[in-house]
């Protein structure tokens, strides 16, 4: 008998959060209208956000989940967060962002969930915060692969990580447009979403697997977001890397492949072959999960399940249900 289908990459916005950005996200994010007219959230000259009108309606999401075949989606804000404003105000819209999801859990009870947004520059708040939305119902943490340009190790962060570890809580670390996004000239073609963002969650993970991270925080669980961007690809060569030159084993004696054992992944890929090897690295289908990225512009529920169907029955229900349930206690 197959479980439920969980998806556990999918966001939804307010326009309270819209609102907060525009008076308080300058000079480094503002909100302006494409070449093509679409509504987005810039960073430098970069539109990496196109907001759409699913993003602010629940019971829109509802009906596209029925549509779907999807039952429960553990939904989450997404890039640029919180992170910008002064430490009131990025509390402020963490607190008001977490409560609006608890509230429409409220209300749907059987199909949502919701991942933590926290005021992570500000380790005493972001603590206190995740703390108050875990007991609201917060099923586990969102997180940009950088944090206003520091990296997820800088020690800053190491507060906050440690309360989450001892919560055991699943961790999505999802894009955001990359540090020097201008100087790579990722406005031309609207690079950032293709590019820019596999580049961003690559180097995240990369460098917590370097850094040791997952020696130090083995209790949560960290999920690499559009099936690990380019880390199935580039297994091997971080292994190769590792053997060969001394700073990429100064923290850690085990192969980088054995760490990408240990994370989890999530569907959000677009390509039959690419989910087969996200599987292959993973080690097995326990380690993924059904993401739809909805409703992003990009963002494809239907064909993201239609691919994990195309599975084998046994796989494709352990990507759809069965991971997300032990991860999420659900």
């Amino acid at each position: 008998m197959s479980g439920p289908v969980i998806d556990v990459h999918t966001h939804m916005l307010s326009e309270e959060w819209v609102a907060m950005i525009r008076e308080h996200g300058g000079p480094k994010y503002e909100v302006k209208p494409t070449k093509a007219g679409q509504e987005s959230v810039y960073l430098g000259g970069n539109p990496f956000v196109t907001l759409m009108p699913g993003m602010f309606d629940y019971d829109l999401r509802i009906a596209n989940m029925d549509k779907a075949g999807v039952d429960v989606a553990i939904v989450s804000l997404t890039c640029p967060n919180v992170y910008w404003g002064g430490e009131e105000v990025s509390n402020a819209a963490a607190v008001a962002m977490n409560d609006l999801m608890a509230y429409q859990q409220s209300r749907y009870p059987d199909r949502l969930r919701y991942f933590a947004s926290l005021p992570w520059q500000y380790a005493d708040r972001a603590v206190s915060e995740l703390e108050r939305a875990v007991k609201g119902g917060a099923v586990g943490v969102f997180v940009s692969a950088n944090i206003d340009g520091e990296s997820l190790t800088a020690p800053q962060f190491a507060p906050v990580w440690e309360a989450i570890d001892r919560l055991a809580l699943p961790v999505l670390v999802h894009p955001t447009a990359p540090q020097g996004s201008a100087q790579l000239q990722l406005d031309e073609y609207g690079l950032v979403p293709p590019v820019g963002f596999m580049i961003d969650t690559t180097l995240a993970i990369s460098r917590m697997i370097f850094d040791g991270f997952f020696d130090r925080y083995e209790k949560l669980g960290i999920i690499a977001g559009h099936g690990g961007a380019t880390l199935p690809y580039l297994a091997g060569r971080l292994d190769r890397c590792h053997e060969m030159i001394p700073a990429c084993s100064e923290k850690i004696s085990d192969k980088p492949s054995t760490y990408l054992r240990k994370i989890y992944y999530d569907s959000v890929v677009y390509e039959k072959s690419a989910l087969e090897l996200c599987i292959e690295v993973a080690g097995g289908p326990d380690r993924l999960m059904y993401g739809s990225d909805y409703p992003h512009n990009i963002g494809d529920m239907e064909g993201c399940l239609a691919r994990v169907n195309s599975l084998d029955a046994g796989t494709a229900r352990q990507i759809k249900s069965t991971t997300a349930e032990k991860l999420f206690r659900l």
